[in-house]
């Protein structure tokens, strides 16, 4: 349950509705099995594997998209293509044109297409109204866009924008590490990778190094920017803060430390509503950090 990416976006405007009525509203658009020559399907699961599409504890609410893709790989159609073309050669003693050979590939993915094995995946997601925040579980901007596309022909609208703010994260970025030192509550960790400008940028990346010495700085006196940067929280939450505002690799070590000591305790519905309790007061206060630390959020 616990998020490991944040694909933070603010609500621009008000939020309404409660658990119940956004479960009612997701129950319209449930996520369907792909049939006939459709490659992808969309729709609302539920985040904990029963019937339940929402699940609300104060306010806070955590649902999930589904996904299901059909997996037709493209050696797959392009052997298929080619075993076609050569048939045709043989029996009309030319090879097949450009054009045929696109209608042949049409035909074999028709074909082929409703046989194929189904993938689902599930995308998580949170929404705090109070704070004003909905964060996807992902570091695919992508993925983010296909959520609130969703929630938006669900619902009618989708208040939720981008987060956009004061300073850009690779600026930010770029000055803590030059400066051997984060903001606030913010320490480096032990992580970075960091880019020259151009049409073909050169990178540099560390892993587990530290990064208040001369020779990681000295890339930035090069002319490098940072797009992505390790940082510890509070001494609690271990992250990577990469472009453009995506929060990735997300670790809760004191509470992972405290869960394991007392794993097995207490029954699993007791459990996920501390967990969630948990897991929306440290992100949420992590979340206010990070916008404070970039200046803070830009309005629309």
């Amino acid at each position: 349950m616990w998020f490991r990416n944040l694909l933070p976006y603010r609500l621009e405007g008000s939020w309404n509705l409660a658990p119940g009525a956004l479960e009612a509203r997701l129950a319209e658009r449930p996520l369907l099995a792909c049939t006939g020559l459709a490659a992808e399907s969309r729709g609302w699961v539920s985040p904990r594997d029963n019937a339940q599409l929402v699940y609300g504890q104060e306010r806070q609410m955590l649902f999930a998209l589904g996904t299901e893709t059909k997996l037709l790989p493209a050696s797959v159609v392009k052997d298929a293509v080619k075993d076609k073309a050569a048939q045709i050669e043989a029996r009309m003693g030319f090879k097949p044109g450009k054009k045929q050979l696109r209608e042949l590939r049409e035909q074999i993915e028709a074909e082929l297409l409703p046989r194929a094995f189904a993938r689902r995946r599930m995308t998580r997601v949170w929404i705090d109204p109070v704070a004003g925040w909905l964060v996807v579980d992902s570091s695919s901007p992508k993925r983010g866009d296909e959520v609130l596309s969703q929630l938006r022909d669900t619902l009618g609208e989708c208040p939720f924008f981008p987060l956009d703010t004061v300073q850009s994260p690779v600026v930010a970025m770029t000055q803590w590490l030059s400066a051997g030192r984060a903001p606030g509550d913010f320490a480096l960790d032990q992580d970075c990778v960091m880019k020259s400008g151009g049409d073909d940028p050169a990178a540099v990346r560390f892993a587990r190094h530290g990064l208040e010495g001369d020779d990681v700085r000295r890339h930035v006196k090069d002319g490098k920017s940072v797009t992505q940067l390790g940082l510890v929280w509070k001494d609690r939450l271990r992250l990577v803060l990469a472009e453009p505002g995506v929060v990735r690799r997300v670790r809760f070590e004191m509470i992972e430390q405290d869960r394991a000591e007392h794993d097995g305790r207490g029954n699993a519905d007791e459990n996920f509503d501390a967990d969630f309790r948990l897991m929306c007061a440290e992100l949420g206060e992590l979340l206010a950090a990070l916008t404070q630390a970039l200046g803070g959020p830009v309005s629309r």
